[in-house]
């Protein structure tokens, strides 16, 4: 079973939950075997226990991050010290992609709802961490910057997000961790293509970085780079094992032959334990 936190008010697009709930169910389109857990209950199931939030990234409707999510928490099989939980956020819309300007400002307000949900009910836990995809990762930072204790790790893989982000917009998340663990690829046509078009247009909604910058799932940090960053952090272009990396071959359910490595390196950076790949 899997652990959801819902900011979800409709299964496709619609907005923020402000009031955010807690399930656990099965990791199927379906949402099969969903069950309510209390508030009262919150704060006891997180006691003691290393809590690692994982975040889907844009244009993921809630079928889809509940599927996606709920294989990767199955593949991880975290052991019972350990709890994950899937963070399912409306970074989509009806009408697919062309949204995109607009999101940044829901991953945002998430993410800024996701450190008081931690800053309520994980004050016991024995550490938080995080992982992403895309443009999770600005939810992430964001809810990084709002925690009331540092994150013990934060993994961000195909980063939808300035590749200066942890020196510029998010200084502030990046000292509020203890270890940052980057994935990227130079042949993720998504990051490489469509960023440089789509992310300066979101800066006419709100001016919060640098516009025209390549992204930080697409080339890694700049150098120097935070202490808190870990190396390696680049895939390989010569990499032929299983073919290169593109956007959508970060997570289940696609390219099964190349996320599971993904998880391994999530898990790994999670656990703070030396990377074997890239």
């Amino acid at each position: 079973m899997t652990i959801f936190l819902n900011f979800r008010t409709r299964s496709v697009g619609g907005a923020v939950n402000t009031n955010p709930q807690l399930y656990g169910g099965l990791g199927d389109r379906a949402g099969s075997g969903w069950t309510l857990i209390p508030q009262a209950r919150l704060r006891a199931m997180f006691a003691g226990k290393s809590v690692l939030f994982g975040v889907h990234g844009f244009n993921v409707t809630q079928a889809n991050g509940v599927a996606s999510l709920g294989l990767l928490d199955h593949y991880m099989a975290l052991s019972g010290s350990s709890l994950f939980v899937a963070v399912l956020w409306p970074g989509d819309s009806v009408i697919p992609l062309v949204d995109y300007p607009f999101e940044g400002s829901v991953a945002i307000d998430c993410g800024r709802r996701l450190a008081a949900f931690c800053n309520d009910f994980c004050g016991t836990a024995q550490d938080i961490s995080f992982a992403s995809h895309s443009l999770g990762a600005r939810l992430v930072l964001e809810a990084v910057s709002g925690l009331s204790r540092k994150a013990s790790t934060v993994c961000l893989t195909a980063a939808a997000i300035n590749r200066d982000c942890l020196t510029a917009e998010y200084t502030s998340a990046a000292k509020n961790c203890l270890s940052i663990s980057i994935l990227s690829s130079r042949e993720d046509k998504v990051l490489k293509l469509a960023f440089p078009i789509g992310d300066p247009l979101s800066l006419l909604l709100h001016a919060d970085h640098t516009p025209f910058q390549i992204a930080l799932g697409s080339e890694g940090p700049p150098t120097p780079t935070p202490l808190q960053v870990q190396t390696p952090w680049q895939i390989s272009d010569a990499e032929q094992t299983n073919g290169h990396y593109d956007h959508g071959d970060y997570l289940p359910p696609k390219s099964p032959a190349k996320w599971p490595r993904v998880a391994e390196f999530m898990k790994r950076a999670f656990l703070r334990q030396p990377q074997v790949w890239p």
